[in-house]
């Protein structure tokens, strides 16, 4: 197992490119979502990581907004 999987294979974090296309969304999209503050990224030296974590909140939110 190395650094960026859980015991799954699951990674902790994912790339713009891999987020997005996790999320069925454009990179344009994703960008969008990003500088509102909708969903959560850190950065590792120059290199923008989305943690799986925030794409679950991501998605929870949105599902708890659908039920109202």
């Amino acid at each position: 197992m190395n650094a960026t999987t859980t015991a799954h294979d699951a990674p902790l974090l994912y790339t713009l490119p891999e987020a997005a296309a996790l999320l069925r969304i454009s990179r344009t999209k994703l960008y969008e979502l990003l500088t509102a503050h909708e969903i959560e990224s850190i950065h590792i030296g120059r290199s923008r990581k989305i943690p799986s974590a925030a794409l679950h909140d991501y998605i929870e939110r949105l599902r708890i907004e659908e039920e109202r």
